[in-house]
């Protein structure tokens, strides 16, 4: 397996989180993304999470600050909600070839600190419908799924 760098994004990576995203898109089963983005579509969600909300990168390959030969592999988001301002979505997508390495285990990790870091007190997010890997992850992160589950939503303790 390639080296794995991980750090937070930067406005430099949104073309990189927008080709994520559209290989996610392009899957039979994306969750949260319901188009491809575009870089500047990207480049606003980076900027409206600020210093609360988090998008972390993982670069294979290359320097950790990804300007030397470093490709992102994938991504994790921290997104607040603004009707509950202790309440933060968390989502990670990684490109295929990316998965069952353990990364998006160490995106949530990161997240997740950051999280504690900003006074977020619930971590809720979306699961895949029919997407045993995705429940794998989440269990295996400490994600809170119950048993009947119509709307596919998890939580997670801090």
């Amino acid at each position: 397996m390639p080296d794995i760098t991980y750090r937070r994004a930067t406005p430099t990576d949104a073309e990189a989180i927008a080709d994520v995203i559209r290989e996610v898109v392009a899957e039979p089963n994306p969750v949260a993304f319901d188009h491809a983005w575009t870089v500047e579509e990207v480049a606003r969600w980076l900027q409206r999470l600020g210093d609360a909300g988090a998008i972390f990168v993982a670069l294979t390959g290359g320097q950790a600050d990804g300007q030397v030969g470093g490709k992102v592999a994938g991504f994790g988001s921290l997104d607040f909600d603004t009707q509950a301002p202790d309440t933060a979505t968390l989502g990670v997508w990684l490109r295929p070839a990316f998965r069952r390495r353990g990364i998006a285990t160490t995106l949530a990790e990161y997240l997740l600190e950051h999280a504690r870091e900003h006074g977020f007190r619930r971590i809720v997010g979306r699961l895949p419908d029919n997407n045993a890997a995705a429940l794998s992850f989440l269990s295996s992160i400490g994600g809170l799924v119950p048993i009947i589950n119509p709307e596919m939503r998890f939580e997670l303790p801090l």
